[in-house]
């Protein structure tokens, strides 16, 4: 039996929704940003990530 895929949109109410807890690495341990104070929230909140791009090998000679 072949799988078949459907390109059909799911779309959830609000209700049928779950919460994602987020967790990040503080002073060496994870803790969840929920439990991070309102100040601490809001620096979190305008952390910037980025992509280190990849080196060239290294040729010696």
């Amino acid at each position: 039996m072949t799988p078949t895929h459907t390109t059909e949109a799911i779309s959830l109410t609000d209700a049928e929704r779950q919460p994602c807890e987020v967790w990040t690495r503080v002073m060496g341990y994870h803790r969840p940003v929920a439990s991070f104070n309102v100040g601490k929230q809001g620096e979190h909140a305008q952390r910037q990530f980025f992509a280190e791009p990849s080196r060239a090998p290294c040729h010696a000679g």
